[in-house]
């Protein structure tokens, strides 16, 4: 099989940057391992996919089902097949013309259990500050008084049992290196000479002093920013970049970082300029990526929500809210966002906060609360301490001038302050977004989203235009995505989702003692329809969202016997009514179809190719299932059977356009259809030869009497469906170039 063009170079030239034609991603686990990718490869191949991005492979803690706890970064992990197993994988793939793509995971490191497993933090805690290990982790040993805190306790101290043995101090299971010479001591002159103290976990809400990811405390950041740490963490990633095993990488949570820009000129210099490099940035809607880092995108989330949006009404969701608001009680999406925030950095992330303010000092410490709270994007850049002036003005409402104006100086003067506040900066936004209020504001759930903007979920074809020319123009090879291991719920639920924008009377049947778990139980059952196990897996979405609202219940105060009722309110499955399910299947298929067909390269996520109705981690992390006998009956000439086959045949035709013929896929241009229900055509070209069509609100459409008579002008020339069928020229009716799809992409021959 031939390479995709755009990884074809001759022998004697420089290497040139690799862009993927497509990528899919797959969720590497014990139960799924690198042999069990290898032998997907074929059928990922005849898919059409140019690369297959893989979930972090480094040495993990034991068992874990992403591999975002890291252990060591100069081992590929056992658990998968080590590295060999790795090594074979990329030979298997590129035999078959595809390579592989890495999600690397620079900000943090895993405390894990055993503790050993993480050399460098075993080091540390039995060293202390002098270990050459020191340097890798952001602790403030001042704050700790000279130690660690280890929110590894079941209860306060007093009521755990610890004890030495040998060199080590044991509680149950775990164990923790002792400071050498202190073995002999009594426990509690033992516990004081160790440069770390074992405390309850609930103290690391307020006296953790080591930077973590978010929230968990299993999670400890990585001073990446340290030429040293990031040679030395970055070691095998390079190694198999420079070997052609890897082609590209993602890099996980680049918010995380002292110094995104620093670490992603680092990044490129070693992993030379061939290298597809994309970073995990969630984008505000009207926030753009900084054009000085040397990537070449993000992975796509801000493609998720113009997609998303533009298939959502926005007069019906304005109607949903009025509706939720009436059912729930609950307060409009801004004061739940600002209230979620405050209780967020108040409460989850008063140790950030504590270490901040004792460094901006008291008098300018309700000024670092309120501009956090106050800031509009995740984090602010280097030289940019507030992107919108109306968070200066929000905050100095609240906290006076002068402390605001304190904190902007302070920001500009001091780096290290800087970076700390925009690292708690967008553990904030994310843990009080997508971690809570996301859960508690839920008029249209397909709105609350990674990136998404509940307040305003609709996107005009105009903005949706506006936002391919741009990316076209800045970020052609970014990457795009509709659904990942980080979405709340798969694409094609919340497809079924948005079409509730189109008829908000379907949400009258929410009924329970709870409002709010009622509305949403409703809302996710007819997004989740007759799927497998729908009402175990619906019962445990239930639960996990009530817990992140914190409102009833929470994971660190969680309130048993309201958490017994909520298996209790998820209904049985749920189907959407037949001109419902109609209007589902156009999001379904235009979604999917703008997706790849839009600027910028578009990732598949294990399953996804086919229907996928998945529901928030760890639903969404099961095992895929390949429809590899599905593909085949499909090439083999069979019809496609219904909306999931339809989206396979349509999906597969796409990449397999894309990888065979690349020059398609550049520029953009909107094409503007003719006639009484223009609104309802989203179409644009791409390079002279690909017309792209999806119908939008399609119910709405079929209500208003359907397309009565408009028409598509299209491009000179003559144009074929890319799934067969009679040619088109000049203007095209939408109700004969629609009649068997409502999405589909035409070739000019």
């Amino acid at each position: 099989m031939s390479l995709p063009r755009s990884r074809i170079q001759s022998e004697s030239d420089a290497p040139t940057p690799v862009t993927p034609a497509s990528t899919y991603r797959l969720q590497l686990r014990p139960e799924f391992t690198f042999a069990a990718a290898e032998a997907a490869v074929p059928y990922l191949s005849s898919l059409g996919v140019s690369h297959l991005h893989l979930s972090p492979v480094l040495e993990a803690a034991p068992g874990s089902e992403h591999g975002y706890d890291v252990t060591d970064h100069a081992r590929v992990r056992e658990e998968l097949g080590g590295e060999p197993g790795l090594r074979s994988l990329a030979a298997a793939a590129r035999a078959h013309g595809l390579g592989l793509v890495l999600d690397i995971v620079p900000n943090h490191m895993a405390v894990p259990a055993p503790l050993r497993l993480n050399r460098p933090l075993w080091e540390v805690l039995r060293d202390g500050p002098d270990s050459p290990f020191a340097r890798w982790f952001d602790i403030d040993w001042e704050a700790g008084g000279g130690q660690v805190l280890l929110p590894v306790l079941a209860g306060p101290v007093e009521s755990c049992e610890l004890k030495a043995d040998g060199d080590v101090l044991r509680y149950g299971e775990q164990e923790f290196p002792l400071r050498e010479g202190t073995a002999g001591l009594e426990l509690p002159e033992l516990l004081a000479a160790q440069w770390y103290r074992p405390a309850w976990w609930r103290e690391a809400r307020t006296d953790l002093n080591y930077r973590r990811f978010f929230t968990i405390s299993d999670l400890i950041g990585v001073r990446v920013e340290d030429p040293e740490v990031f040679t030395a963490t970055h070691a095998k990633v390079l190694e198999l970049v420079r070997d052609g095993v890897v082609e590209g990488l993602r890099i996980d949570h680049v918010d995380g970082l002292a110094d995104p820009e620093g670490y992603l000129r680092r990044l490129r210099a070693a992993a030379g300029p061939h290298c597809w490099v994309v970073v995990e940035k969630i984008l505000a809607r009207d926030e753009r990526l900084p054009p000085a880092w040397p990537v070449a995108g993000t992975t796509g989330y801000d493609a998720l929500h113009r997609v998303d949006g533009v298939f959502t009404d926005p007069d019906g969701a304005a109607e949903l809210a009025l509706r939720f608001a009436e059912f729930t009680g609950a307060a409009g999406w801004e004061p739940i966002a600002e209230a979620c925030a405050r209780e967020v950095l108040t409460g989850d992330l008063a140790a950030e906060l504590g270490a901040l303010e004792r460094r901006a000092g008291p008098e300018l410490a309700a000024g670092v609360r309120e501009l956090l709270i106050a800031y509009p994007v995740y984090r602010p850049y280097p030289g940019e301490p507030e992107p919108d002036p109306g968070a200066v003005e929000r905050a100095a409402a609240v906290a006076g001038p002068g402390a605001v104006a304190g904190v902007r100086e302070l920001l500009l003067r001091d780096p290290a302050f800087a970076a700390r506040f925009a690292q708690t900066s967008a553990a904030l936004r994310a843990k009080s977004l997508e971690d809570r209020a996301f859960y508690r504001y839920a008029p249209l759930l397909s709105a609350t989203e990674v990136g998404g903007d509940p307040g305003r979920p609709g996107v005009s074809a105009a903005e949706f235009h506006a936002y391919c020319e741009r990316l076209e123009r800045d970020w052609p090879r970014s990457g795009t995505v509709l659904s990942t291991h980080d979405t709340k719920r798969s694409a094609d639920v919340r497809a079924r989702i948005s079409v509730l924008s189109q008829a908000p009377g379907a949400m009258e049947g929410a009924a329970g003692a709870d409002p709010a778990l009622a509305w949403t139980a409703r809302q996710t059952a007819l997004g989740l329809g007759e799927a497998p196990q729908a009402v175990p897996r619906l019962a445990e979405a239930l639960l996990k969202g009530v817990r992140e609202a914190g409102v009833r219940t929470s994971w660190t105060e969680p309130d048993e016997a309201y958490e017994a009722t909520v298996a209790g309110c998820a209904p049985g499955p749920l189907e959407l009514p037949a001109e419902l399910a109609e209007a589902a299947r156009a999001n379904v298929l235009g979604m999917a179809l703008l997706h790849l067909a839009m600027p910028g390269v578009p990732e598949v996520y294990q399953g996804a190719e086919t229907e996928y109705r998945a529901l928030v981690d760890p639903d969404n992390r099961r095992p895929a299932r390949f429809p590899r006998e599905t593909l085949a009956r499909l090439d083999a000439g069979a019809a496609a059977d219904g909306p999931a086959e339809e989206k396979l045949a349509l999906t597969a035709a796409v990449l397999r356009l894309r990888r065979d013929r690349p020059e398609l896929f550049t520029g953009y241009a909107p094409l503007a259809a003719r006639g009484p229900a223009a609104d309802h055509c989203l179409a644009f070209a791409r390079s002279p030869g690909l017309v792209v069509v999806a119908t939008r609100l399609a119910h709405r459409l079929g209500l208003a009497g359907g397309w009565r008579g408009t028409v598509l002008p299209l491009p000179p020339g003559r144009w074929v469906p890319l799934a067969g069928g009679a040619p088109y020229e000049g203007e095209a009716a939408l109700p004969l170039l629609l009649a068997k799809s409502p999405a589909l992409a035409l070739v000019r021959t």
